[in-house]
């Protein structure tokens, strides 16, 4: 049986992140990204590896990244995120052994 999910990740403008990344035109980390993603899929973040990752438009500050995520065939977790229904990301993840989705 796949399973599967939906979350909506926000990072507020006063993020710690922001003024260096990029001044002027502020826009989130790829690292805080895929760690809210891990989060929001509950998986185990000291044994998931993430295989493929593409960054297809800029994330900004109080934009809503809606993310979805399905477990494929082969155990693996594809994911895909979207700002205002626009592709902003999308991947694989490897759970760590023996886990799935939480």
């Amino acid at each position: 049986m796949t399973r599967s999910g939906a979350a909506a990740l926000h990072f507020s403008a006063d993020h710690p992140a922001f003024p260096g990344h990029f001044p002027g035109r502020p826009m989130v980390p790829g690292v805080l990204i895929l760690d809210a993603a891990l989060r929001a899929m509950a998986l185990d973040q000291d044994g998931a590896m993430i295989e493929t990752v593409k960054f297809s438009a800029p994330f900004g500050p109080e934009q809503t990244l809606a993310l979805t995520w399905a477990e494929t065939s082969s155990g693996r977790i594809a994911f895909e995120g979207r700002i205002a229904g626009t592709r902003a990301l999308s991947g694989q993840v490897r759970p760590a052994p023996g886990r799935g989705l939480g």
